[in-house]
């Protein structure tokens, strides 16, 4: 029976385990206890909490989280209602009688320990918004992030910019995968874009962007990426495109972008809408400031493809060359 029981801790210490590495959580600051069966309570509540919550902020059910971190979707319902196994409690007990985190009994040691958690420590004390800005200036400051940030292309702007068109020839130039984020945002949830809208509604397809942009970034040091048009109006997820990929602003005037939509047969901006070019024209002037923080613009009207596609490989091959020229100085 004492053999089973510690089998059994051990499985669920491992369990845990595996649940903090996918879901990359921070432990909760270590508060004073005052009696033990307290700082129990305490603990498996602030831990389930925790839990709840970066799963509502990824937008992922508990079923993905069971498939994610191979741990049963009980355990996890055991785990978010605040009665996680009484091991995680000594594992705790450790961490403050050395004065540490939580998680970092949970992590690999070496020579720069110490310092990654001062940077922790330093992190923990900004504002959601001052870290995006810490993200953006560590991407771009150092080495290796600013040298993968030139690999991956990414195109923005309005429908019928000639997004798809333009970037699927300069990934073929390239000999790079050309990936439509909406595609991805479908694949990641199973469905079309239509019953994404109808299911889950706008909320829910941003959540569903920001994954698939996530696992797109992680998985592809060299790409190029066609955005839907409304991706700058999410600030986060924005954000994380502009501080990982080179990002060009493909821009035309509103009537370009209506023509060439309506010319692939897509009549939708116009049926039973008179006043679809005021809308499209103030859809433009509502996102061109958020266009803006693009690394390049290229007007891509008036202009056949050949001469638009020349412009958007002229900017691109200029950012590559610069990579180069940076990797070879490191």
């Amino acid at each position: 029976m004492f053999v089973s029981c510690n089998i059994m801790h051990c499985y669920i210490n491992h369990a845990l385990y595996c649940i903090i590495l996918s879901m990359n959580l921070r432990a909760a600051p270590i508060q004073p206890v005052t009696t033990d069966q307290d700082a129990a309570d305490a603990l498996l509540l602030t831990l389930a909490d925790r839990v709840r919550e970066a799963r509502a902020r990824r937008g992922m059910s508990r079923k993905i989280l069971a498939r994610d971190s191979r741990v049963s979707e009980r355990y996890l319902a055991q785990l978010e209602a605040g009665k996680g196994n009484i091991s995680i409690l000594l594992l705790k007990q450790i961490a403050q009688a050395l004065s540490m985190p939580l998680d970092s009994l949970l992590q690999r040691t070496d020579e720069r320990s110490i310092d990654r958690m001062l940077i922790d420590q330093l992190l923990n004390r900004l504002s959601p918004q001052q870290l995006v800005t810490a993200r953006a200036n560590l991407a771009r400051d150092f080495g290796q992030a600013h040298v993968t940030r030139q690999e991956r292309i990414a195109l923005i702007g309005l429908r019928g910019a000639g997004k798809s068109t333009l970037g699927a020839r300069l990934a073929r130039e390239l000999d790079a995968p050309f990936i439509e984020l909406d595609r991805e945002v479908e694949r990641e949830a199973a469905t079309g874009l239509n019953e994404i809208f109808l299911l889950y509604g706008q909320a829910g397809y941003r959540r569903y962007e920001r994954r698939a942009l996530e696992r797109l970034i992680e998985h592809h040091d060299r790409v190029v990426i066609a955005t839907g048009g409304s991706i700058a109006s999410e600030p986060g997820t924005f954000d994380l495109l502009l501080s990982t990929c080179f990002t060009v602003w493909l821009k035309a005037r509103p009537e370009e972008h209506m023509a060439r939509v309506i010319a692939q047969g897509d009549m939708r901006p116009i049926a039973g809408n008179k006043e679809a070019m005021d809308d499209l024209q103030r859809i433009l002037v509502g996102r061109e400031r958020l266009y803006r923080q693009a690394d390049v613009a290229v007007d891509t009207g008036s202009s056949t493809i050949d001469q638009a596609y020349a412009r958007l490989e002229q900017h691109v091959r200029h950012a590559l060359a610069q990579r180069h020229a940076l990797g070879e100085s490191q």
